[in-house]
């Protein structure tokens, strides 16, 4: 198996041979690296020592199965020391950032099983620009902006039909000619506006309902309506509270320092509590293929964090454990929050949506959302939830009027 050429530098490799403006690259193969076999690697890095950086991208052989974005890329030194830890974190990923997307790719969309150790990289030199990501829908194309690191001040994520550049248009189309079927390709704009392809993948087999309900549908004249429905969504609720869980921390911190627990559970029921916070968040994602958070508290208060971060200060090796937990549990939170597609939250909160999941192909069918109220109606909005009885495991109705106002109710 890692010897099968992954379809990301396949393709690319094609595309260059072909005189596209693709990047240097290499791919080195999981054997490679466990063989220590860095000969050819070695030399790509003497030519691209001037960068002092590059690009390390997840290579695996059946990377291509799984939606884009879910494996990682790294920013690392120019150096056989870079990679090796650019691929150390990348097969890390799968334990903990990129576990439970794989876990939900797994359990919903069929994706196969998958063998960490098989991960190669594909190494490119560090293009610092404006990511731009292309596709065909139906009978145009759609090319979505990220933030970009050049300027200092930045835009949100867009979508248009019309590239700030025509030859980004002339360039995807002659790219799906070449490879000869529909895909999606990413773009690094450089500083001095050169266009490079860094990504190609294979779309044909994914359905996008657009083009299904044109080829299965017939078009009438009009219709007759009392009650128009503009958007609409529904989604099974996960109620997040992260202030009360950190109250039922202190709580039980509390009963340790007094001994009401006994030495011997003390700390073991305080661990529990996160445990069965974690559990619940795995749970739910694993049942549900589409979810949605209603964030009463999505961000720990800062004086709850350092409370319990400092209540067992007079036991510090109890502490460093504690404190420990706690740092992986804000990670498995962004976890679950990830794989959401809809955040109900104050406007507070800012979602950090990279290229794949702004607009990639996946998110054509169900793309993210994220309904907000104002900071200064936060009280007053969770406490007509919580009087309405909201609860996690809930079905809520989602709709946006003409006037791009959501409205939420239980179903």
């Amino acid at each position: 198996m890692g010897k099968t050429i992954p379809e990301k530098a396949r393709f690319l490799k094609k595309l260059k041979e072909a005189g596209f403006n693709v990047p240097d690259l290499i791919y080195v193969s999981a054997e490679d690296i466990t063989g220590e076999n860095f000969n050819d690697l070695n030399t790509f890095l003497e030519n691209h020592r001037e960068s002092y950086k590059v690009i390390a991208r997840s290579a695996h052989p059946r990377e291509e199965f799984f939606k884009g974005g879910t494996f990682d890329s790294l920013e690392t030194y120019a150096d056989l020391n870079g990679i090796k830890y650019a691929r150390k974190r990348i097969v890390n990923s799968f334990k903990t950032n990129n576990r439970l997307s794989i876990l939900r790719q797994q359990l919903f969309n069929n994706a196969p099983q998958i063998d960490p150790d098989e991960m190669g990289v594909m190494v490119m030199p560090f293009i610092d620009g404006i990511p731009v990501m292309a596709k065909m829908i139906r009978d145009y194309w759609e090319f979505g902006y990220s933030r970009d690191r050049i300027h200092k001040v930045q835009s949100e994520p867009y979508i248009t039909k019309t590239p700030h550049d025509t030859k980004l248009l002339d360039i995807s189309e002659a790219v799906q000619n070449h490879l000869g079927f529909k895909c999606e390709i990413e773009y690094i704009i450089s500083e001095d506006g050169t266009i490079y392809i860094v990504q190609a993948k294979d779309i044909s087999r994914i359905e996008i309902l657009e083009e299904k309900e044109s080829n299965l549908s017939v078009r009438l004249n009009r219709i007759r309506r009392i009650r128009k429905r503009k958007n609409y969504r529904e989604r099974p609720i996960f109620v997040m509270d992260n202030r009360q869980f950190y109250i039922r921390i202190v709580s039980k911190c509390e009963d340790f320092m007094n001994g009401s627990n006994g030495s011997k559970t003390g700390l073991e029921s305080i661990l529990n509590v996160i445990e069965a916070y974690e559990k619940e968040l795995e749970l739910f994602a694993l049942q549900h293929e589409r979810y949605a958070v209603l964030g009463f508290q999505v961000q720990v208060p800062p004086p709850l964090y350092q409370i319990v971060n400092h209540y067992l200060d007079d036991t510090p090796e109890l502490q460093k454990i504690l404190s420990k937990a706690l740092s992986a549990n804000i990670y498995m939170i962004d976890y679950f929050l990830a794989e959401a597609d809809t955040l109900l939250a104050s406007n507070k909160i800012k979602l950090k949506m990279c290229t794949h999941d702004a607009y990639g192909i996946d998110t054509i069918r169900n793309p993210i959302w994220h309904v907000e109220w104002n900071t200064d109606r936060h009280d007053e909005v969770v406490k007509k939830f919580k009087k309405l009885g909201f609860v996690t495991g809930d079905t809520v109705g989602i709709e946006i009027d003409s006037s791009e106002t959501p409205i939420v109710h239980r179903l």
